[in-house]
Protein backbone atom coordinates (compact mmCIF):
# COMPACT_ATOMS: atom_id res chain seq x y z
CA UNK A 1 0.00 0.00 0.00
CA UNK A 2 1.42 3.83 -1.26
CA UNK A 3 2.23 6.13 1.56
CA UNK A 4 -0.91 8.06 -0.26
CA UNK A 5 -3.40 5.18 0.06
CA UNK A 6 -2.58 4.53 3.42
CA UNK A 7 -2.91 8.22 4.61
CA UNK A 8 -6.42 7.89 2.69
CA UNK A 9 -7.65 5.12 4.46
CA UNK A 10 -6.40 6.84 8.03
CA UNK A 11 -8.58 9.60 7.10
CA UNK A 12 -11.37 7.37 6.11
CA UNK A 13 -11.34 5.70 9.00
CA UNK A 14 -10.85 8.67 11.66
CA UNK A 15 -13.55 10.45 10.06
CA UNK A 16 -16.32 8.66 9.27
CA UNK A 17 -17.17 7.96 12.75
CA UNK A 18 -17.75 12.10 12.90
CA UNK A 19 -19.42 12.14 9.47
CA UNK A 20 -21.87 9.51 10.30
CA UNK A 21 -23.09 11.14 14.02
CA UNK A 22 -23.42 14.17 12.13
CA UNK A 23 -25.93 12.92 9.68
CA UNK A 24 -28.48 11.00 12.33
CA UNK A 25 -27.85 14.03 14.61
CA UNK A 26 -31.37 15.70 14.89
CA UNK A 27 -30.95 19.00 16.68
CA UNK A 28 -29.54 22.00 15.82
CA UNK A 29 -25.90 22.64 15.77
CA UNK A 30 -26.30 25.84 18.25
CA UNK A 31 -28.78 23.30 20.54
CA UNK A 32 -26.27 20.07 20.68
CA UNK A 33 -23.98 22.30 23.01
CA UNK A 34 -27.08 23.60 25.12
CA UNK A 35 -28.30 20.39 25.42
CA UNK A 36 -24.82 18.72 26.21
CA UNK A 37 -23.90 21.55 28.82
CA UNK A 38 -27.01 21.80 30.45
CA UNK A 39 -27.89 17.73 30.37
CA UNK A 40 -24.22 16.36 30.61
CA UNK A 41 -25.86 12.68 31.83
CA UNK A 42 -28.26 12.48 29.02
CA UNK A 43 -28.68 9.19 27.25
CA UNK A 44 -29.83 9.22 23.55
CA UNK A 45 -31.98 7.33 21.11
CA UNK A 46 -31.32 6.55 17.89
CA UNK A 47 -33.58 9.15 16.53
CA UNK A 48 -31.29 11.91 18.99
CA UNK A 49 -34.55 12.48 21.56
CA UNK A 50 -32.15 12.71 24.64
CA UNK A 51 -33.33 12.05 28.06
CA UNK A 52 -32.60 12.21 31.96
CA UNK A 53 -34.15 9.24 33.95
CA UNK A 54 -35.39 11.29 37.29
CA UNK A 55 -37.30 8.66 39.12
CA UNK A 56 -38.15 4.93 38.00
CA UNK A 57 -41.17 3.58 37.79
CA UNK A 58 -42.33 -0.17 37.68
CA UNK A 59 -44.25 -2.72 35.32
CA UNK A 60 -44.26 -3.51 31.82
CA UNK A 61 -43.16 -0.56 28.80
CA UNK A 62 -46.09 1.71 27.81
CA UNK A 63 -47.01 -0.34 24.02
CA UNK A 64 -48.71 1.38 21.16
CA UNK A 65 -52.57 1.76 21.57
CA UNK A 66 -51.85 2.04 25.25
CA UNK A 67 -53.91 4.85 26.46
CA UNK A 68 -51.21 6.72 29.03
CA UNK A 69 -51.91 9.68 31.50
CA UNK A 70 -49.03 11.60 31.91
CA UNK A 71 -48.07 15.20 33.94
CA UNK A 72 -45.86 17.37 32.49
CA UNK A 73 -44.35 20.72 31.88
CA UNK A 74 -43.19 21.75 28.41
CA UNK A 75 -40.29 24.56 27.45
CA UNK A 76 -38.28 25.68 25.16
CA UNK A 77 -34.69 24.73 25.01
CA UNK A 78 -34.26 28.67 27.37
CA UNK A 79 -36.41 27.17 29.61
CA UNK A 80 -39.12 29.27 29.07
CA UNK A 81 -42.31 27.08 29.53
CA UNK A 82 -45.04 26.90 27.15
CA UNK A 83 -47.53 24.31 28.60
CA UNK A 84 -47.94 22.54 31.88
CA UNK A 85 -50.49 19.72 33.47
CA UNK A 86 -49.10 18.93 36.83
CA UNK A 87 -52.36 18.02 38.29
CA UNK A 88 -52.38 14.05 38.65
CA UNK A 89 -56.03 14.34 39.42
CA UNK A 90 -56.88 15.58 35.86
CA UNK A 91 -53.47 14.38 33.99
CA UNK A 92 -52.99 14.83 29.96
CA UNK A 93 -54.69 11.67 28.79
CA UNK A 94 -54.18 9.75 25.12
CA UNK A 95 -53.30 6.51 22.81
CA UNK A 96 -49.61 6.26 22.02
CA UNK A 97 -49.10 6.02 18.60
CA UNK A 98 -51.53 7.21 16.96
CA UNK A 99 -50.52 10.23 16.35
CA UNK A 100 -52.90 12.61 19.08
CA UNK A 101 -49.57 13.91 20.06
CA UNK A 102 -45.85 14.60 18.84
CA UNK A 103 -43.93 12.14 17.02
CA UNK A 104 -41.19 12.33 19.60
CA UNK A 105 -43.61 12.10 22.54
CA UNK A 106 -45.15 8.31 20.95
CA UNK A 107 -41.70 7.50 20.70
CA UNK A 108 -40.15 7.87 23.97
CA UNK A 109 -42.57 6.79 26.13
CA UNK A 110 -42.78 3.70 24.55
CA UNK A 111 -39.38 3.43 26.37
CA UNK A 112 -40.88 4.19 29.50
CA UNK A 113 -43.08 2.46 32.60
CA UNK A 114 -45.47 4.20 34.56
CA UNK A 115 -43.98 5.92 37.68
CA UNK A 116 -41.16 6.83 35.23
CA UNK A 117 -40.18 10.39 35.59
CA UNK A 118 -37.89 11.44 32.97
CA UNK A 119 -36.82 14.92 31.18
CA UNK A 120 -36.81 14.34 27.87
CA UNK A 121 -35.27 17.32 25.19
CA UNK A 122 -36.79 16.57 21.27
CA UNK A 123 -35.61 17.80 18.58
CA UNK A 124 -37.88 19.99 16.27
CA UNK A 125 -38.85 17.22 13.44
CA UNK A 126 -39.77 15.24 16.03
CA UNK A 127 -41.96 18.17 17.55
CA UNK A 128 -43.76 20.83 15.24
CA UNK A 129 -40.66 21.50 12.50
CA UNK A 130 -40.24 23.90 10.59
CA UNK A 131 -43.64 25.69 11.15
CA UNK A 132 -43.44 25.50 14.98
CA UNK A 133 -46.63 26.56 17.13
CA UNK A 134 -47.52 29.86 17.12
CA UNK A 135 -47.53 31.81 18.68
CA UNK A 136 -45.38 30.37 21.75
CA UNK A 137 -43.74 27.78 20.08
CA UNK A 138 -41.58 29.19 17.20
CA UNK A 139 -39.98 26.84 13.95
CA UNK A 140 -37.13 24.59 14.34
CA UNK A 141 -37.88 24.68 18.58
CA UNK A 142 -35.98 22.15 20.33
CA UNK A 143 -38.30 20.98 23.53
CA UNK A 144 -38.04 20.32 26.84
CA UNK A 145 -40.65 18.03 28.98
CA UNK A 146 -40.98 17.28 32.07
CA UNK A 147 -42.55 14.23 32.26
CA UNK A 148 -44.16 11.51 34.23
CA UNK A 149 -46.39 8.82 33.71
CA UNK A 150 -48.84 8.32 36.11
CA UNK A 151 -51.04 6.10 34.39
CA UNK A 152 -52.19 3.41 31.83
CA UNK A 153 -55.20 1.49 30.13
CA UNK A 154 -53.98 -0.93 28.34
CA UNK A 155 -56.41 -1.26 24.72
CA UNK A 156 -56.23 -4.31 22.27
Amino acid sequence: MTPLRFAALLCLVLVAPVVARAQRERLPPEDVDVVEKRWPDAKETSMSIRYVVEKTGSGALLQPGDQVSVTYIGALLNGKVFDKNLDPAKPFTFRIDRGEVISGWDQILQMMRVGDKWTVIIPPELAYGRKGSPPKIPGYATLVFDMEVVGVKRIN
